[in-house]
């Protein structure tokens, strides 16, 4: 159920419709939009009687929402959703860029690819302290040193921070550390997870399960707004089919049909969505073509020697030549794309050309 607030509606009208839906035993959740104050209720049972809701002081309307996922849908929250992570607003009009290693391995490997992130006008840093890995036996991250590590960055060239809980013990961590809670492909459907990532004022970047459909992935990012954080970004990365060309197979028809929906952010991960470095710049142009938000990409100035994902992480030239690509395609999209910083480039240590 909907309750849809008249316009001029007050605040005190708001929390009283607020406080007799919680009288019922239901949850309310206030989602202010461009025009309106809309309430989705959820927790009840069966259906609930529209009248009985209409004849409170400031109500317009309620309706009866008609899809699964109900927090999520474009039916409660008809405006897209913009989630501010450090100096990103995703799902606004600049796009949105994330970028960093897939592990942190160490201080000084950490800093040199933050710099270069920085000078190439990425807002965020990815990097994973907690790594769920196929093999007991690989590189399992440092954990909160890793994140201490990330943290100290931040500080160093102000970019927010996003990395990986794979855990209720994890995420307590990410919380002190990090701008931005990961859930990952292995962890989407990990509803103890989710409700747990629900109760955090963290935003969240959820990512699409690997053989998950779009109405399982609308739902995990259900559990999270129904537990009243309802800043949620969800991430295409790729889905398993029988393509023995790349990693995985990248679904780019899958983010208009997200915006046809849902007013949540999407962006698009082409590092795992594809697990090859050639086909990484090709893949993140087209998802902008399509209308994601923003990308998030693992970037290594030593791909060959990485703790982990060496093959699909592009070099720090090729990340700058991304935001480059970026900047000329977002006139088209009707979007902007972040400038570089003073210095972008100037690290010949990086190497240069289409390889570095």
């Amino acid at each position: 159920m909907l309750v849809v607030m008249r316009a001029d509606a007050t605040a005190e009208q708001i929390a009283a419709v607020c406080r007799h839906i919680e009288s019922l035993g239901l949850r309310a959740h206030a989602i202010p939009g461009a025009q309106r104050t809309a309430i989705g209720i959820t927790g009840n049972k069966g259906a609930l009687e529209p009248s009985d809701l209409e004849v409170l002081e400031g109500v317009a309307e309620a309706i009866r929402v008609s899809k699964p996922y109900k927090l999520v849908s474009l039916e409660v929250k008809p405006e897209p959703t913009v989630v501010r992570v450090g100096r990103a607003a995703i799902g606004g009009g600049e796009l949105a860029f994330i970028a960093g290693p897939c592990a942190v391995e160490n201080r000084e490997q950490l800093f040199r690819i933050a710099d270069q992130v920085a000078a190439t006008g990425a807002q965020l840093l990815r990097g994973g302290a907690f790594k769920p890995r196929t093999s007991p036996y690989a590189f399992q991250g440092l954990g909160e040193k890793g994140l201490a590590i990330l943290a100290e960055a931040r500080e160093r060239f102000g970019l927010g921070i996003v990395t990986e809980a794979i855990d209720t013990e994890s995420l307590a961590l990410v919380e002190q550390y990090a701008d931005m809670i990961q859930i990952g492909a292995r962890n989407m459907q990990n509803y103890s997870l989710l409700r747990r990532a629900g109760q955090s004022r963290k935003p969240v970047l959820l990512k699409r399960g690997m053989a998950a459909t779009l109405d399982e992935w609308l739902m995990a990012a259900e559990y999270v707004l129904s537990e009243g954080n309802y800043q949620v970004v969800l991430c295409e990365r790729g889905v398993r089919t029988f393509s023995d060309h790349s990693r995985n197979t990248l679904d780019l028809s899958v983010v208009p049909a997200v915006k046809a929906v849902s007013h949540l952010p999407v962006i698009v991960d082409p590092s795992h969505g594809t697990g090859r470095r050639d086909r990484v710049l090709p893949l993140a142009r087209a998802a902008l073509a399509v209308g994601a938000d923003g990308l998030i990409v693992e970037v290594h100035d030593q791909p060959e020697h990485a703790a982990s994902d060496g093959p699909q992480s592009i070099y720090p030239r090729q990340l700058e030549q991304l935001m480059e690509q970026a900047r000329r395609l977002a006139p088209l999209l009707e979007r902007s794309a972040p400038g570089a910083a003073a210095g972008a480039g100037a690290h010949p240590a990086y190497g240069a050309g289409e390889g570095r």
